[in-house]
């Protein structure tokens, strides 16, 4: 198992914390990873990441699709494969319908339909075969049709990458986990509880081996979840630490009927605290609804406790699949104890 590092998200400010990339960098950690709602975009994040560093890879978790066309993305994310030497995983999600409309202006339709275009485009870009032809429900490049001059042909990617680009899909649902494992080379999985793995994970991705037509991609596929990592003697006030930010998602990323998050904690089994949770997130109350967000949920889906304590876990994630496990910590004490706790 490897470990990479989560930079906070949703800062008032952008800034980047170069002395903790550089600690871990030296302290073995494999990756670092940027994500984007309406603030901060990742790939500048990572862009300036990867100039000042020299080893560990800069992943995006996640782009977000709507924000941007699939040609733009394989642009930016072979520029920043190429200036740092092969070291970006290109990191892709479709976020959520109150996003794409509310921020991008654009229609959140079919996102599995959308997201299967978006990565056979991205990499036939990166791949360089042959000039870019698209035709699908979602993209059609050369585009056609009313308002266009009819003047667009296909076009071939300028710089001659040198290096293979890793991709990642975002995914929670079970037909989004079986689109990863199909298509993608690795799956950022969010509020992964390693102790579902099995009931909830395991069937969708197996299923999207098999429709993959690889026999060998189970042995190359890539797991990488984030988690809250806390090495403490004070469990009780680290959890409450957690506690906030997944009332955030669990409650008001969404809106009711149509959280994903809420979605994947029901399937955990919380189904009646998720649906409190939101009830008292989306009423106003949210320092009930922070209240509400179960102890034994939190320690599922985080390493928080001793040094021995954490060590247990880890087997847990490792024996679950994981193969980098990305770490959101707050702390030096927890970043340089964590390589030594690896199994």
């Amino acid at each position: 198992m490897k470990l990479g590092l989560s930079l906070p998200a949703m800062a008032p400010r952008a800034e980047i914390d170069m002395e903790t990339i550089r600690l871990a960098e030296n302290l073995g950690y494999d990756s670092v990873w940027a994500s984007e709602a309406w603030g901060s975009d990742a790939a500048t994040v990572l862009a300036w990441i990867a100039s000042d560093t020299t080893r560990i890879r800069v992943g995006s978790a996640i782009l977000q699709i709507p924000g941007r066309t699939p040609t733009m993305t394989a642009m930016t994310a072979t520029t920043i494969n190429e200036l740092s030497g092969g070291r970006f995983i290109l990191g892709l999600g479709a976020s959520g319908p109150q996003v794409a409309e509310g921020w991008h202006g654009e229609p959140y339709g079919k996102p599995l339909g959308r997201t299967r275009e978006y990565v056979s485009i991205v990499r036939q870009v990166a791949e360089r075969k042959k000039p870019l032809q698209h035709k699908g429900d979602h993209y059609s490049i050369p585009i056609t049709g009313p308002g266009t001059t009819g003047l667009g042909k296909p076009l071939k990617l300028i710089t001659h990458p040198t290096h293979s680009l890793p991709i990642y899909l975002a995914a929670m649902g079970p037909r989004n986990v079986k689109l990863a494992a199909e298509i993608a080379d690795g799956w950022l999985p969010t509020i992964f509880s390693p102790f579902r793995f099995e009931e909830v994970f395991k069937p969708s991705l197996d299923s999207g081996f098999r429709t993959s037509g690889d026999p060998e991609k189970v042995d190359r596929f890539k797991i990488a979840p984030t988690a809250m990592a806390v090495i403490t003697d004070d469990a009780i006030r680290a959890r409450d630490r957690a506690r906030p930010n997944l009332a955030l998602y669990i409650g008001g990323m969404g809106a009711v009927n149509r959280n994903f998050y809420n979605d994947l904690v029901a399937r955990y089994g919380y189904e009646e605290k998720a649906a409190e949770i939101q009830r008292l997130y989306l009423g106003g109350e949210r320092l009930a609804a922070i209240r509400q967000v179960p102890d034994a949920l939190i320690d599922e889906v985080s390493l928080i406790g001793t040094a021995d304590q954490v060590q247990e876990r880890l087997q847990i994630w490792k024996e679950a699949g994981v193969n980098t496990l990305i770490v959101a910590v707050s702390d030096d004490r927890t970043l340089r104890i964590l390589p030594d706790l690896l199994p």
